[in-house]
């Protein structure tokens, strides 16, 4: 590895300024079961005017050492991470010395918690919102898991919901719903081990179907309800969206690999012929004449006398369908079960690798009963075809949150540097708010 450790990129997550002023460069690493991917932002890459970005640099290899939903062997992930990191630092002209993570590794869930607040006879001001924040994080009780994103849900004043700013209204008493995203500790330390390995500072942690959303989603399918399912090798996960609020995550450790093994063990041929067989013939949904089309895929082993796997392509079809099908199905269960309701005519949107498979759209629309299309990174519009494919919606994700928010209720160094309390509520001073909570409630009200 070439890679040379150097100092850390400032606030990246938060969206912070350099000294002179201008936002740094941000760097994005979407690690994964298939692929290690970067994109690199420099400052001039945020376009206000139509809210898009520009990547400056953009990197990804085939993912080595992570399987089962966590990183399994250090050097290997490091080496990955190295090598991705160092194609977009060439790609951008720019060194990076941290990143910020999307993947959906460590058993990523959500936690709701409400709390209430009573006002006085002024308005509500932001030493109220402040207070309800507090009151929220004092009851985040979290054994063995690392706090990843807490994002404000909804306001409510005496109990009338749907408030986006409560400021400068009356009422007797503040309610707020916040949501907490959390990842498995043992894997935090162990994604912060290996990007020390890479001599990266980790910057912040960002859940894949959140910064998928963040790519691909319309601002009306944020508003009005969307399922964001981000569809990668090792894991399928999905951010629930509603009133522009992000609502619940759902993670299940089943992927595209899974299909992969399942093509490998079904017709006896190797992980790399199963993989090929599957990128150029695999389909969940039946197709004309595959009956008659037969498939060819090596051996199993490193006999030179045996030949070929011969199998019609409808076999293929008979292996895919069922785990694909048996993966949405658990999702939609599992949605149910956490109680998220979706408004009628709420739509799908896929993203991640293994979405771009033939026939899991029409699948999808099938399991859910809702109408379903492929997510793709729409405001990152200069990217080269090679990355502008619903893969990549992750890694331009973190990009966009990085320019545009959403913000967190607690600051990203809080949240990477030990579990948050009461006390990482935004704070106000008799005479006035300090910086950081005055910025975060200007951005997030």
């Amino acid at each position: 590895m070439t890679r040379m450790a150097g100092r850390s990129v400032d606030k990246s997550v938060d969206g912070g300024k350099s000294a002179a002023g201008r936002a740094p460069v941000v760097a994005a690493l979407d690690l994964g079961h298939a692929k290690v991917g970067c994109f690199i932002m420099k400052p001039d890459g945020v376009r206000h005017a139509d809210r898009t970005i520009r990547v400056a640099g953009a990197g990804h290899v085939q993912s080595r050492g992570i399987r089962g939903g966590g990183i399994v062997n250090m050097d290997e992930a490091a080496q990955a991470i190295g090598h991705a990191v160092e194609r977009a630092e060439r790609a951008a002209g720019s060194p990076v010395s941290g990143v910020v993570v999307t993947t959906a590794i460590g058993q990523m869930a959500s936690h709701r918690v409400q709390a209430r607040v009573s006002l006085g006879a002024n308005p509500v001001g932001d030493a109220d919102l402040a207070r309800a924040i507090a009151m929220a994080l004092a009851q985040i009780r979290l054994p063995n898991r690392r706090p990843i994103h807490v994002l404000p849900i909804a306001w409510s004043v005496d109990g009338a919901r749907g408030v986006h700013d409560p400021r400068s209204m009356k009422g007797h008493s503040l309610g707020l719903d916040l949501l907490v995203v959390s990842m498995a500790e043992s894997a935090f330390t162990a994604l912060s081990h290996c990007l020390e390995l890479a001599h990266l500072d980790l910057q912040g942690v960002v859940a894949a179907p959140v910064a998928s959303s963040l790519a691909a989603l319309e601002d009306d399918e944020m508003d009005l309800g969307c399922v964001c399912i981000d569809m990668g090798g090792g894991a399928t996960s999905a951010a629930v969206w509603g009133g522009r609020s992000l609502l619940h995550i759902e993670s299940l450790n089943v992927g595209g690999d899974h299909v992969t093994a399942d093509i490998a063990r079904g017709l006896s041929t190797s992980r790399a012929g199963a993989e090929r067989l599957k990128t150029l013939h695999g389909s969940a949904m039946a197709s004309a004449n595959e009956d008659r089309e037969m498939l060819e895929a090596p051996p199993r082993g490193e006999d030179p006398s045996a030949g070929p796997v011969v199998v019609p392509r409808a076999m293929l079809k008979t292996v895919i369908a069922p785990r694909v099908e048996e993966t949405l199905e658990l999702l939609r269960d599992r949605l149910r079960h956490a109680g998220v309701g979706l408004e009628p005519g709420a739509g799908l949107v896929l993203t991640g690798g293994a979405s771009q498979l033939n026939g899991v759209r029409e699948l999808a629309v099938r399991v859910f009963d809702r109408p379903v299309r492929l997510g793709k990174p729409q405001r990152a519009p200069h990217l080269a075809d090679a990355a502008s494919g619903p893969a990549f919606c992750s890694a331009a994700g973190v990009l966009l949150r990085a320019a545009y928010g959403p913000r967190e209720a607690v600051s990203a160094r809080k949240l990477m540097s030990r579990q948050i309390t009461a006390a990482d509520a935004p704070r106000v001073h008799r005479g006035g708010l300090v910086a950081r909570a005055a910025g975060w409630l200007r951005e997030n009200l």
